[in-house]
């Protein structure tokens, strides 16, 4: 299991846009992906549990990855967070 911690870094929060984009990122890979913030948590591949996390501006947000690709998995993760939320 690989897991690292994230800031939310979009001024509206994990908003609707964000979310989706990360949903779409995530369903590329056959790791299971969690998102946890405090005592909740979210699968990464269901925007409405994303949602419910209600994770705003400056969150530390913790990605959970475990599974066959989840080196790659994880570090996608990363790169959509540090690019502010831009991916291809």
């Amino acid at each position: 299991m690989k897991t690292t911690r994230l800031t939310v870094q979009w001024k509206n929060g994990l908003h609707l846009r964000a979310a989706a984009q990360l949903v779409q990122i995530t369903r590329k890979f056959h790791s299971r992906i969690f998102v946890r913030l405090g005592s909740q948590v979210a699968d990464a591949r269901s925007i409405v549990s994303i949602m419910i996390l209600a994770a705003s501006l400056g969150t530390a947000l913790d990605i959970e990855v475990s599974g066959a690709d989840e080196h790659e998995a994880i570090q996608a993760v990363e790169s959509y967070f540090a690019s502010g939320g831009t991916h291809e």
